[in-house]
């Protein structure tokens, strides 16, 4: 069993799918299938090379989200480098200590294998480095999902990253804990174009899965503890056990105590000591 008192992480990153999907979300749903073609055959194109800094990944971003975990032990970078869309990526990937796993298509349009490579490269890791604590697996594709539960199934910590709207629930919930790329520190993120043109009623009629979260949790906690008042702390691990993609960021709160300030007809907060604690509103109890 490895030692988590010294976390070791390995990062896998399928690069190719997080370049596409970032690219998807900055300009729309299947923006890059639409563009692959001129991608691919002139990437320094005004338009293209416009949209493409536009979409640009922040690499270091994500290798410092891993690092927060533990020490590196190994960082691996799946794609066809010799596409121009990736190679811009290979001298800052290079000196981040990024192993460049260099991938070819079969076709032109057909998947260049990283999710087996990828997998096959985990998994044996995984018993060449017995002291491997942590496995960060960036992608959004649910051909990971047996790969996750795997890799937690030989103890290890799994966390995945994907960008919003891109990423597979099945993925998500197959991780100990799972974080949106857009949510991670340093990225900026896209602003979209889309008008809200629903009514003030509609809005208010909408679920708020956030609120229907923190409800669940607390009633769990409350059940399996008969003190209405709960660590915030725990509350918060209870809700990303059960949704391992929960972030307040994604809320657009700085803070867990905030997200829960943010739904008074679900929860009371009581800061009145060092330690925030929380319980169902009066009325939900």
């Amino acid at each position: 069993m490895p030692d988590l008192q010294q976390a070791r992480v390995a990062v896998y990153l399928d690069f190719d799918n997080i370049v596409m999907s970032w690219y998807d979300r900055v300009h729309g749903r299947s923006a890059y299938s639409r563009d692959r073609q001129r991608i691919a055959e002139d990437a320094t194109a005004p338009d293209i090379a416009e949209k493409l800094a536009a979409a640009r990944i922040d690499v270091g971003a994500i290798i410092d989200y891993a690092a927060s975990f533990g020490t590196l032990v190994l960082t691996r970078a799946y794609a066809d480098w010799s596409a121009p869309v990736n190679a811009e990526y290979r001298s800052q990937l290079v000196a981040r200590a990024v192993d460049l796993v260099q991938l070819f298509p079969a076709a032109a349009y057909a998947k260049n294998g990283a999710d087996i490579r990828l997998a096959v490269d985990t998994v044996e890791d995984m018993f060449r480095l017995p002291d491997l604590t942590h496995v960060v697996i960036v992608a959004g594709d649910s051909d990971y999902v047996p790969l996750a539960q795997r890799c937690r199934r030989l103890g290890r910590f799994v966390i995945g990253v994907g960008v919003a709207g891109s990423t597979a629930k099945s993925l998500a919930a197959a991780c100990d804990q799972f974080d949106s790329y857009d949510a991670l520190p340093g990225v900026t993120r896209p602003t979209s174009g889309k008008t809200d043109t629903s009514t003030p009623r509609t809005r208010r009629k909408a679920k708020d899965p956030g609120a229907d979260l923190l409800e669940r949790a607390l009633r769990l906690e409350n059940d399996k503890d008969d003190a209405q008042w709960q660590h915030a702390s725990e509350v918060k691990s209870l809700i990303k056990r059960l949704d391992p993609a929960f972030s307040e960021k994604s809320f657009g709160h700085k803070s867990f105590t905030e997200f829960v300030k943010a739904h008074p007809a679900v929860a009371e907060v009581d800061e009145s000591s060092n330690i925030v604690l929380m319980r169902l509103a009066s009325e939900r109890r």
